[in-house]
């Protein structure tokens, strides 16, 4: 793992519920703290930019309701709660302190350690200068440092090719394809499920063991 993605934890000035910060060279992953819950909210639901709508699941638009800005704070606080060894979801900003997005992680299926993540930058004009692709590969290696799974994966559709891109890119391959699944404006995509071993990370990127 390069120095600049190793694990850092600390209590800053800015908040102490800030524990985990990941630098990187173009984005730092950080906790989410009650500051942020303002502007993440408007990001998500408020803002003009909405391009990132039609790439983030857009086959799900019609079930999805906007949730209030109390439903937002009360979904964050919940995972406060729970007593994690990890965290589920980490900010992803410029090294200036820009907000950019989200990266998250969930149990597929917990009794076989089955974990999706999943990453959204919400401002377009950061797309296609690598932030995307450093954000996942931080997360992916801290979600192997922190929890004893076998894999860490993601789904995406056939649509969304900048996403299979950013996870072929930090070493996941494509494990499974479900042919004509999803409908996107009146078109058939497929879904796309893809993956990364822990023992192929550890031969990309070097051992977790003792991180």
């Amino acid at each position: 793992m390069h120095e600049q993605e190793k694990k850092e934890f600390a209590e800053t000035n800015e908040s102490r519920e800030i524990k985990t910060l990941l630098q990187g060279e173009k984005v730092r992953l950080r906790s989410v703290t009650p500051e942020d819950y303002r502007e993440l909210y408007a990001l998500e639901y408020e803002d003009s930019d909405r391009q990132w709508t039609e790439w983030d699941a857009p086959y799900f638009k019609a079930e999805e309701q906007q949730e209030s800005f109390e439903e937002f704070v009360q979904g964050y606080e919940r995972l406060k709660t729970r007593e994690l060894s990890w965290e589920p979801r980490l900010l992803v900003e410029t090294p200036e302190g820009r907000m950019l997005g989200i990266v998250s992680s969930y149990w597929e299926h917990r009794p076989s350690n089955w974990l999706e993540a999943g990453i959204v930058l919400f401002r377009s004009d950061t797309w296609s200068r690598g932030s995307g692709t450093e954000a996942l590969k931080m997360y992916v290696g801290y979600l192997f440092s922190h929890l004893d799974v076998p894999r860490v994966g993601i789904t995406t559709w056939s649509g969304n090719e900048r996403m299979m891109r950013t996870a072929s890119r930090i070493g996941m391959q494509v494990e499974g394809r479900m042919r004509k699944c999803r409908i996107v404006d009146g078109q058939l995509y497929d879904s796309i499920r893809m993956g990364v071993l822990r023992e192929e990370w550890e031969a990309l990127y070097g051992s977790l063991r003792g991180d």
